[in-house]
C-alpha cells in the first residue's frame, strides 16, 4: 500500500467510526470509500467488518474496474456502486452509504426528504429523491442510483438507507449527519402539521 492510499485508508477507519459512534451504521451495515485524485486507486471499507476493530490494514485498494490492488479481505457488497459513482463522476473523490433511522423512515415510505434547515440544504443541494428499491451491489444499480440522484450530493435508498457524495470524505460525511438530522426534524414537525420546505432561492432572498 502506498503512503498515499495508507493516509486514505486511515481516514476510512476514522471516518468508519465516527458514523459508527453516531448510531449511523448499526452493526456492520454501511460502507465508505475514497479515491486517490494522483492515482484514480480507490480505498473501500471490507464486507460485514466491525467498525470498531477496523485498522488501516482491512482497508482494500482497487482500481476503477475493480481489481484488488492491495487487501486480503472480501470486498464490499456495494463496491461496483462505489465504482460506477467513480467513472461516472469525476468531481467525486469519496463516498458514504449509511443506514440511519430517520432517513430510513422517509425510504420504506418512499418519500423524498425535503430540506427543512439551512445546513441540510447546503449539505444535500435541496429536496433528497428516494431511488425506487432494487437489490444493490451491481453496476446497474450505481447507474440507476446515479440517475435517481442527478445534480444533489444525497440519495435515499428505498428501504436501505441512504448514500452520499463529496470531494472528500468530511464532506460525504457531513452531508450524511446533515440529512439524518433534517430528517428527524421533518418527521418531528410533522407530527404538529406540515414542514416548510428551503428553496435555494430563500437562501438567496435572506443574504439579498
Amino acid at each position: 500500500m502506498t503512503d498515499a492510499m495508507r493516509r486514505l485508508a486511515e481516514e476510512l477507519v476514522a471516518y468508519g467510526g465516527r458514523i459508527a459512534g453516531l448510531d449511523l451504521a448499526p452493526n456492520t451495515q454501511g460502507n465508505l470509500s475514497a479515491r486517490d485524485p494522483v492515482s484514480g486507486l480507490v480505498a473501500i471499507t471490507p464486507h460485514d467488518y466491525s467498525y470498531e476493530a477496523m485498522t488501516a490494514d482491512d482497508i482494500m485498494i482497487l482500481d476503477l474496474a475493480g481489481s484488488i490492488v492491495s487487501g486480503w479481505r472480501d470486498t464490499s457488497h456495494e463496491t461496483p456502486v462505489h465504482l460506477t459513482v467513480y467513472r461516472e463522476r469525476p468531481d467525486v473523490h469519496a463516498i458514504v452509504h449509511t443506514e440511519p433511522t430517520y432517513i430510513n423512515v422517509f425510504g420504506v415510505l418512499g418519500r423524498p426528504i425535503p430540506p427543512v434547515v439551512v445546513n441540510q440544504l447546503l449539505a444535500v443541494g435541496g429536496e433528497s429523491p428516494v431511488m425506487p428499491f432494487m437489490p444493490s451491489g451491481s453496476e446497474a444499480f450505481g447507474r440507476e442510483m446515479l440517475r435517481a440522484m442527478g445534480d444533489r450530493n444525497a440519495v435515499v435508498w428505498a428501504n436501505h438507507g441512504c448514500l452520499t457524495i463529496g470531494p472528500d470524505l468530511e464532506a460525504a460525511f457531513r452531508c450524511t449527519v446533515a440529512l439524518e438530522g433534517g430528517a428527524k426534524i421533518a418527521y418531528l414537525a410533522s407530527a404538529l402539521g406540515t414542514p416548510r420546505a428551503l428553496t435555494m432561492a430563500d437562501l438567496l432572498t435572506a443574504v439579498g
